[in-house]
């Protein structure tokens, strides 16, 4: 082999030494050491470029930032016996990544744990609790149940613990088992929670029970609001054509009694004219040229029509 041969073979050996004695830690991670497959000392989370001793040593690398749980939807009983659907998820991160590396490996070996511990806990919490406890989180009431309360012979029954306690009461006690595993849970919360299908069908049917019985109590008040008003509107027009017949009498009394008093008048001036003048209103409302009259020649009917020329 030549000299510039072995130079070139010496510089590719001292650099492949080179990359197996280094590693990179980035600030998101932290770094276990293993010695033949066994840890050594303690974990790296120093950023940036470290030594280990080459083809005998391995790094192995964990988050540092905060992890997702995911659970599936379980069926679950309730202490009331109500069946429910319950989809949760949680927040974790590698508190021990020594602990964490000889317990579960990896992450995925965490993922599989975390889903026996927060799933055993969740059924166990929400089987010591009844419904109404796992879906409300306060006795707090809007103004709108308040109105419906009033409304209704049912009142919302009062809660002791609530949700957001249950869920802690469910992440206290899994986050003691998970300790061990050199994980910490930071938060668990409820998803969702519904009612499995063969309950939802029941439940929504007494819901639009009573939504149907409110909506008739809202409707015979309203009958009798519109009855009241009716009722109301009916007197106060007959009392208006009661006044307005009243008037209109006193007017057409008060006409007639100056009418009578000008035919007084009229009369006292000149009673022949006054009897002729209404002769002819007579003659004018009573002849006309389809009528005949038989009278004989003293009739007083004929008194002025005889004296005509």
């Amino acid at each position: 082999m030549s000299k510039n041969g072995l130079v070139l073979l010496v510089v590719v050996v001292a650099c492949v030494i080179l990359v197996k004695a280094s590693y990179i830690v980035s600030e998101t991670e932290q770094v276990i050491i293993t010695q033949l497959g066994e840890p050594i000392g303690v974990a790296v989370t120093e950023p940036g470029l470290h030594f280990l001793k080459p083809f005998v040593q391995k790094p192995h690398f964990f988050e540092k930032r905060f992890l997702e749980w995911d659970g599936d939807a379980n069926q679950v009983p309730t202490k009331d016996k109500r069946f429910i659907w319950v989809d949760t998820y949680a927040r974790w991160r590698i508190d021990d990544p020594l602990k964490f590396f000889q317990r579960l490996r990896d992450e995925r070996g965490a993922q599989s744990r975390l889903d026996d511990i927060l799933d055993g806990e969740t059924r166990n919490a929400v089987a010591r609790h009844d419904l109404v406890e796992v879906v409300r989180t306060s006795n707090r009431q809007s103004s709108a149940e308040s109105r419906e309360e009033e409304d209704s012979e049912s009142v919302l029954q009062t809660i002791t613990t609530g949700r957001q306690a249950i869920t802690r009461e469910i992440l206290v006690r899994a986050t003691e088992r998970a300790a061990d595993l050199g994980i910490e849970l930071l938060d668990l919360r409820f998803k969702r929670i519904n009612y499995v299908e063969e309950v939802q069908k029941d439940v929504f049917a007494r819901m639009i029970a009573e939504r149907n019985r409110i909506a008739s109590s809202y409707r015979s008040e309203g009958e009798g609001e519109a009855a009241r008003i009716g009722g109301e509107k009916e007197r106060d027009l007959q009392r208006i054509q009661s006044e307005a017949y009243r008037e209109s009498q006193e007017i057409r009394g008060k006409a007639d009694g100056e009418a009578t008093q000008i035919y007084a008048r009229a009369y006292n001036k000149d009673a022949s004219f006054y009897a002729f003048m209404k002769s002819l209103e007579t003659y004018e409302k009573t002849l006309d040229k389809d009528s005949i009259l038989i009278l004989t020649t003293d009739a007083d009917f004929l008194r002025y029509l005889k004296t005509i020329p």
